[in-house]
């Protein structure tokens, strides 16, 4: 109700502001807050106010009618802003708009609604003081951009819940069911046992007897939601894992570490790459102690200094890429790396219907792509947390107060806002 009430009261003060103007966040160096305008800009929309997301003006600024409650909201939260009067604003929409120009303006319409796939709360209380050892770069970012979300996990995803969303992130999940191949370093610590002792559980509630054949049935689910319309964005180890699951589908895959069995000796000669979103002809890594599930992942061998690691985003046409210039809107076009369980692609195993977004080309390796799949979109983003280089298991979370113009983490924030976008804008 409260929400209904501001809303209607910006409506008004919309209606009847003698002196028409705009609000525009930059977001190029002038901009203090980067991650936070996206925060300002999907309140708005939350509120049934169109905003303009200018791609490639000024670092992909955004734009909204200009009010007093959105000049406060803006202070309070230290976003920069500028107001324009409408005259002004028009022009700039003029220069955007001339064909010489590599910029185009997209309306952003409604708020997405958002889920994480994560273990959900009610999940985690039932392990007690035992906490999860890791963090997830979207739920800092969207916590700290102040952009609502939803955890679901499995019982959710079962029971169809996901059709309630519009933009899906999925946690660093292991979809192989291989409890991210932790068990050599980790099988003895508490919080590994405890979280197979809950995986076993909730497969078994479902009816299923191995968690590989849980996290299958999930992994179809969310195929289901991607090729009906829906939005998947993943990171780090949910990226290849997904993809593995789609391929090993009926193939037992997991060590007696695992599930309580050996794996099928010719699972390798059963994989189906049809089935997958991105990758193919990758090779399964078979030692079941080894902290790696593929060759898809180029985290083993890579040579480059942590000081020289940096991907390079795409340039993309505006008027005729809208899409993929969306997702790469950045303050620059050189982004600092950093790793994960899944560092990055290997440009070999890409399929060729997907597109690189960003790329460390000496090293041969894609740091982030998108696809299309049936009526739906996907993106993989590899590495862990993008102002973390090494982030080991047990370390605190990043404080994104120390980074607010992180331009790896604005490549997430891209894809939260790109459902909002006009369709016609999201065709590819």
């Amino acid at each position: 109700m409260k929400k209904l009430l501001l809303s209607f009261t910006l409506l008004l003060m919309l209606v009847f502001n003698a002196k028409a103007a705009f609000m525009l966040l930059p977001m190029d160096q002038e901009q203090q807050n980067h991650l936070k305008a996206y925060g300002v800009t999907y309140w708005v929309l939350e509120h049934n106010i169109e905003a303009w997301w200018l791609l490639n003006y000024r670092g992909g600024s955004f734009a909204f009618p200009h009010t007093t409650i959105f000049e406060t909201e803006c202070k309070i939260r230290g976003v920069s802003f500028e107001i324009i009067p409408d005259a002004a604003f028009n022009k700039i929409l003029d220069e955007i708009a001339q064909p010489e120009v590599n910029m185009d303006a997209v309306k952003l319409e409604k708020a997405p609604k958002i889920a994480v796939y994560t273990p959900t709360d009610d999940f985690l209380s039932q392990r007690g003081d035992v906490i999860q050892p890791w963090d997830d770069a979207v739920t800092l970012v969207l916590t700290y951009a102040e952009i609502p979300f939803d955890k679901i996990y499995d019982d959710e995803v079962l029971a169809d819940k996901l059709t309630e969303y519009d933009w899906l992130h999925l946690h660093h999940e292991d979809f192989t069911g291989q409890y991210g191949k932790f068990y050599s370093g980790y099988h003895a610590q508490e919080w590994y046992r405890e979280n197979q002792r809950l995986s076993e559980e909730l497969a078994h509630k479902h009816g299923f007897e191995k968690v590989s054949q849980l996290k299958l049935a999930v992994v179809k689910r969310i195929k289901e939601y991607v090729v009906g319309g829906g939005f998947m964005f993943a990171m780090c180890s949910a990226t290849d894992t997904y993809d593995i699951a789609l391929a090993a589908d009926g193939v037992d895959i997991c060590d007696k570490y695992y599930d309580g069995d050996p794996p099928d000796p010719n699972a390798q000669e059963k994989l189906d790459f049809s089935k997958t979103f991105a990758f193919q002809n990758f090779q399964l890594v078979k030692n079941s102690l080894e902290y790696e599930h593929s060759t898809i992942d180029s985290h083993y061998g890579r040579t480059i200094d942590p000081e020289q690691d940096y991907f390079t985003l795409f340039d993309f046409s505006a008027k005729w890429d809208p899409v993929p210039t969306m997702l790469t809107q950045c303050q620059t076009r050189t982004v600092k790396g950093f790793m994960g369980q899944t560092t990055a692609f290997k440009d070999e195993f890409i399929k060729s219907n997907v597109l690189i977004l960003g790329e460390t080309k000496p090293m041969k390796e894609a740091r982030y792509i998108h696809g299309e799949m049936g009526q739906g979109f996907f993106t993989f983003y590899g590495g862990h947390d993008p102002e973390d280089y090494r982030h080991y298991v047990h370390d605190p979370d990043t404080d994104l107060n120390l980074h607010p113009n992180s331009p790896g983490y604005r490549l997430i924030l891209n894809n939260v806002l790109f459902p909002a976008a006009r369709k016609k804008e999201r065709k590819t």
